[in-house]
């Protein structure tokens, strides 16, 4: 959203199209999201940047991805670790160059991976140039319209303007010196942007071209679902804390909360598959929407972004008939939507599964890790085999799979993090209430010992646990068995035995698992029960835990070939 001189331009149009040619690849891809901070470091500093994710490229081309997500790598405080943006057409010195960027996805091009970009759309950060400019213009100004900002209530407008809370703790609003209050869902570091105004709707078409123009094959599009604000006066308050978030959407109908999956939040992603849809092939998106399933897909009909987040199947534990409810669900939401179906286990924002799928059901998640991961106590091993046969299930499914960096390693959450170490603004922002997402991003280790187990030469910025390496890539690469090599084993045959968007669910099963046949040539099964089951009849393909004979352990998946 910064003027740029001609050096800093996108490439011209005579630069090769380095994407697929195949219009619908995103429909049943594997998408791995690398966490640039936290994937590799090649300059020693203790952050990870773009050099070390072009080094480690080989290692997604070997694991048999389609894609990779890069979280943002903009010029940013890191406030919200890089949510927080302060130019949508650049690099983070830190992180490199968009000549580092470029030679990354020419990298990723010529091993056939595609690349597809974080987008942040709801939110600058506050040291972003238009901010600056707003807090200088003052009230009424036409450079305070493109962000959110208000007068306070109370007899000297010392009062919030809105009940309304953030995301992480806290009043949705701060006030500046002169006395008006700016909206920030996120942290205060992080100022809403007003999507009635057209310069900000301007900006970002010019964004999502710059981007394009460089080669980028799609974007994931961050809190997408809260764009669109109902911004008339007066405001409304929402009249308890709780129901600014996410999960009181229920309460309100359908398209009415204030911030929250607006109807017309809709009209902006269809401005944006105008532009998508000028390229050859068209470029693809996925929203990130907490918003119910059937309002989710919305998001992604062929007219919008083309995909949406599943949070509901990330959410769903280790239930059998829970899972087979939201898969079904998911699977005819996207049908009815002309979207595909999408499935994820783990990303930056949660409990990855290694330990989360073992938490007691009830566990609050920001409790367990405030104890440390001590209360209750994981059990590694137990939870290394719900994550390997969680993958095998979610890898059966139609539609596209995305991967978080490191659980094809097994990683577990480092629960244990000290407090003097934490980055995470919801840490502050809730009065040490809340722990937040740290330790599913601290560091990849690479190699069983030395400096950050292979991150860099500099150690780490988020501290490794002690036995980090024995998960590492150098630990694994081609130990049979492996996580790691199960993962290959996995994404190579799904490559092979993937046809259509449909499945075929099996009633006659015992109490706890579930099977499902893919066309006429294959079948999964899962035991989510504890105890030990027959095996369907079937050619064993993969199993994500050794056989019983012909006898399917508890927290195991296998493919049999029909």
């Amino acid at each position: 959203m910064t003027v740029r001189s001609t050096a800093r331009t996108a490439p011209t149009a005579s630069t090769p199209d380095l994407s697929s040619q195949d219009p619908g690849w995103w429909r049943q891809a594997v998408i791995y999201q690398v966490y640039p901070r936290s994937f590799a470091d090649a300059d020693g500093d203790g952050l990870g940047d773009l050099r070390g994710i072009t080094q480690r490229l080989t290692h997604l081309a070997a694991l048999g991805v389609d894609a990779l997500w890069l979280s943002p790598f903009y010029p940013s405080e890191l406030a919200d670790g890089g949510y927080d943006v302060d130019d949508y057409r650049d690099v983070d010195p830190r992180l490199g160059t968009l000549d580092d960027f470029d030679a990354m996805a020419a990298e990723a091009h010529r091993l056939g991976l595609k690349v597809i970009v974080d987008l942040v759309p709801n939110h600058t950060s506050h040291r972003h140039a238009w901010f600056r400019e707003a807090l200088a213009a003052g009230p009424g100004s036409a450079a305070r319209d493109r962000y959110v900002f208000r007068d306070g209530r109370g007899e000297h407008g010392e009062l919030p303007p809105t009940d309304w809370q953030s995301v992480f703790g806290g009043s949705a609003w701060q006030r500046v010196p002169d006395g008006q209050w700016y909206l920030h869902l996120f942290a205060p570091q992080q100022p809403d942007l007003n999507w009635e105004n057209e310069q900000v709707r301007a900006d970002f078409r010019t964004t999502l071209r710059f981007w394009c123009d460089r080669g980028v094959d799609g974007f994931r599009v961050d809190v997408a679902h809260a764009l669109v604000k109902d911004l008339g006066e007066p405001l409304r308050d929402l009249g308890a804390p709780e129901l600014s978030g996410e999960a009181a959407l229920a309460e309100f109908a359908p398209g009415t909360h204030p911030f929250y999956d607006r109807d017309d939040v809709h009209e902006v992603y269809r401005d944006w598959r105008k532009i998508f849809d000028t390229y050859s092939p068209p470029r693809t998106a996925v929203a990130e929407a907490w918003v119910p399933g059937p309002r989710r897909v919305l998001y992604a009909r062929p007219d919008e972004l083309g995909q949406a987040f599943n949070f509901e199947y990330l959410q769903g534990g280790w239930d059998a008939a829970k899972l087979r409810g939201i898969i079904t669900g998911s699977l005819a939401d996207a049908h009815a939507a002309g979207a595909s179906a999408t499935w994820v286990l783990s990303n930056h924002d949660v409990v990855r599964h290694a330990s989360r799928l073992v938490l007691p059901p009830g566990t609050d998640p920001d409790a367990w890790l405030l104890s440390g991961g001590r209360a209750p106590a994981v059990d590694a091993a137990a939870g290394l085999r719900r994550a390997r046969a969680a993958t095998l299930l979610m890898l059966a499914l139609p539609g596209s799979a995305y991967v978080y960096q490191g659980e094809e390693l097994g990683l577990p959450e480092v629960a244990d993090l000290p407090t003097e170490v934490l980055q995470d603004p919801i840490w502050e922002q809730t009065g040490h209430v809340r722990k937040g997402r740290d330790g599913c991003r601290v560091p990849l280790p690479w190699t069983t010992d030395g400096p950050s187990y292979g991150f860099g030469t500099g150690g780490a910025w988020l501290p490794q646990p002690p036995g980090f390496g024995g998960y590492s890539v150098q630990a694994q690469d081609g130990v049979a068995g492996s996580t790691l090599e199960l993962y290959r084993t996995a994404l190579r045959l799904r490559r092979k035995l993937l046809d259509g968007e449909s499945l075929t669910w099996s009633d006659d099963v015992p109490a706890g698992v579930l099977r499902f046949d893919r066309s006429d040539t294959w079948r999964c099964v899962t035991n989510l029960s504890g105890t030990t089951v027959d095996l369907p009849a079937g050619e064993v393909l993969l199993s994500s835990a050794p056989l019983d004979g012909g006898r399917l352990g508890p927290d195991t998946t296998v493919w049999l070939g029909l």
